[in-house]
């Protein structure tokens, strides 16, 4: 089995309207706020043309 990449620990200072509508997200989705956003992000990476590779 392959080991899991290191996950960098990141202080987030977030808009509590934001904040909000990503926790009802992840409620939906059944993850954590944390895996939802950094979905988020992949997803906006992704869409921007950012090649993050394989995990």
């Amino acid at each position: 089995m392959a080991a899991k990449p290191e996950k960098k620990p990141f202080l987030l200072r977030i808009n509590p309207a934001v904040l909000a509508a990503v926790e009802k997200s992840a409620a939906a989705d059944l993850r954590s706020v944390n895996a939802q956003i950094e979905i988020l992000l992949r997803e906006a990476l992704a869409r921007r043309g950012r090649d993050l590779g394989t995990d």
